[in-house]
């Protein structure tokens, strides 16, 4: 039986905080197992990680007994912990979710009642105490999550490079998946390098789908780019915190927030609206191949039949200010247009499975010899400390369930730990 010269135990392929935070828990719970990070940018963090609105979330949202929940309660609390521990910016500012409307005062009260449930705390609040915290904001009721925080997403995640211990090869977009279950994995990138390991860890974002399908796994779903377009308040004066709608829980997206940022300035956004490419920051980003992808995938259409008229809101929005103005006023009544200057935009990687469906929580799969990371945009940022340790032990036992046939990156017979 001949010997097979692995480049490293694990191959994780993505260098966003998800994957990150992998290769960090995969050294700490298994010292000496070697980790090799490919990312296609030039450094970490380059897409839904480091471009989003910075916050990391209490876990008040999610369906109690969810991933989504039970990863963004802990990731917070560890979260604020270990930016405190490295010194990165953050700040536990807490936030207020407002009802502007009547028919959102039954899902404001189910919030209560679902952060009480995931071991929130929460205040209720009525009209005249929504000034001790956001004197320019107006709604019927409000609630205050006091773990809310903000925290420099970009800065954890280099950290968590740092401390891994992994081999980090950045400009290393991958073109190739050889998956054999008897033999291991072998990963072509784009300079003409093969990287191979013995289990590999898929966390590639935006393009988690086309990885599974290149390891030969169907992954029973396809990501649907969604684009979140923001502006940046020019009178920051006007919000003092963090600021939310109550959102429609047909829907994974959040609504238009206001958002105090690391940095002092406040961040209006996102909105949602589909992407013409995975990378689509802009309308004029298109990506031909990209886009039949999308249309050709049966959920596509009927998440569109179902989701219609949210969605022709999204598009009005994006394309008009004075009804994206429209939708911040609601909250906070004294912003104009002249107030919005347009910023950076996101993408937010969504799996959408056959049926149409928008999947809700995180998803992982396995399969041979590998661990596909499907569904984790926000609060992903926040769950990435628990997540990673979950993929990580996972990871860690399909590691210890194949034959070790290989050795070292020379062939030499690699050292077992005690």
């Amino acid at each position: 039986m001949r010997k097979i010269a692995y480049d490293c135990d694990v191959l994780v392929i993505g260098g966003g905080i998800v994957g990150l935070s992998t290769a960090y828990a995969i050294t700490r719970a298994a010292p000496g197992t070697r980790v090799t990070v490919l990312e296609k940018e030039p450094g970490p963090a380059r897409h839904q990680t480091g471009r989003n609105s910075g916050v990391i979330h209490s876990g008040i949202y999610y369906r109690p007994g969810s991933l989504k929940a039970r990863f963004a309660v802990r990731g917070a609390a560890e979260l604020v912990k270990f930016c405190a521990e490295y010194d990165i910016a953050h700040a536990v500012t807490g936030k207020l979710i407002v009802a502007t409307e009547r028919e959102e005062l039954p899902r404001l009260h189910s919030l209560v009642q679902r952060g009480r449930e995931n071991g929130i705390p929460v205040r209720e609040l009525v009209t005249a105490q929504i000034a001790e915290y956001e004197p320019e904001v107006r709604g019927l009721a409000a609630i205050h999550v006091g773990t809310t925080g903000i925290c420099d997403f970009v800065g954890v995640a280099r950290r968590l490079a740092e401390a891994s211990g992994a081999e980090i090869r950045y400009g290393a977009r991958v073109l190739r998946i050889d998956r054999r279950a008897s033999l291991g994995v072998a990963a072509l990138t784009a300079d003409g390098s093969v990287v191979r390991g013995r289990v590999l860890v898929n966390c590639a974002g935006l393009y988690c789908d086309e990885v599974a399908r290149m390891t030969g796994d169907d992954p029973e779903m396809r990501i649907i780019p969604f684009r979140g377009e923001y502006y940046e308040l020019a009178r920051p004066e006007l919000v003092r915190g963090l600021v939310y709608p109550v959102p429609d829980p047909a829907f994974p997206f959040l609504g238009v927030h206001l958002t105090r940022g690391i940095d002092g300035g406040v961040h209006v956004g996102p909105n949602a609206v589909p992407a013409l490419a995975r990378e689509g920051y802009a309308w004029g980003v298109v990506r031909p191949g990209e886009t039949r992808l999308a249309l050709t995938w049966p959920g596509s259409w009927r998440m569109a039949r179902r989701h219609w008229r949210y969605g022709g809101g999204e598009v009005r929005r994006s394309l008009s200010r004075k009804a994206f103005t429209r939708a911040v006023r609601g909250l906070l009544p004294a912003v104009t247009e002249n107030d919005l200057v347009p910023a950076a935009s996101g993408v937010r990687a969504q799996a959408v499975l056959r049926d149409g469906t928008l999947v809700d929580d995180f998803l992982i799969r396995e399969g041979d010899r590998a661990v596909h990371v499907l569904n984790a945009p926000s609060p992903a940022a926040t769950a990435s400390l628990p997540i990673g340790r979950e993929v990580a032990r996972r990871a860690l036992t399909v590691l210890s369930g194949v034959p070790d046939r290989g050795g070292d990156a020379a062939g030499r017979p690699r050292r077992r730990n005690p």
